[in-house]
């Protein structure tokens, strides 16, 4: 029988809501909205058992892909400034783009893949994708690997 995997991703709308709380506590004290881990858990209603017992086991998603190489894929329409447009969001960003492959555009879209790394990233993975999912000519965007 082989091991089971160590890490799932899963919605968090599956997950119980003290998981949910203590990533919540967890962004207070890493932004400093919360000084302490009594006011972090104060402010999120949880107990500092709970937040001492999970507070290693969960994370966010774009956390775990913090400071790491992930791909991106990009359906676009075939127009001039569209990729330039997206490569700006990157860099804007603080990613660092380490490869860009752009297939044969079909029926008047094209997909793009891009590796970046992500250690420089200023935001969220999320915040990045939204921003490339809001540009004009941009069909879709999503996170293949990371």
């Amino acid at each position: 029988m082989s091991k089971a995997p160590n890490y799932y991703i899963v919605n968090a709308d599956a997950l119980p809501e003290i998981f949910r709380k203590v990533v919540e506590a967890r962004r207070l004290l890493d932004t400093g909205e919360a000084e302490t881990v009594n006011q972090a858990v104060l402010l999120t209603g949880i107990s500092r058992s709970a937040f001492y017992k999970y507070k290693d086991a969960v994370r966010p998603f774009q956390d775990m892909l913090h400071g790491r190489i992930v791909t991106f894929q990009i359906m676009m329409k075939d127009q001039p400034g569209i990729l330039s447009h997206a490569l700006n969001l990157f860099a804007g960003s603080g990613a660092n783009i380490l490869t860009i492959n752009q297939g044969i555009p079909i029926n008047g879209c094209a997909v793009v893949t891009i590796n970046a790394e992500t250690s420089g990233l200023r935001g969220s993975l999320q915040d990045l994708l939204e921003q490339i999912d809001k540009t004009d000519g941009v069909l879709r965007g999503e996170i293949l690997a990371g």
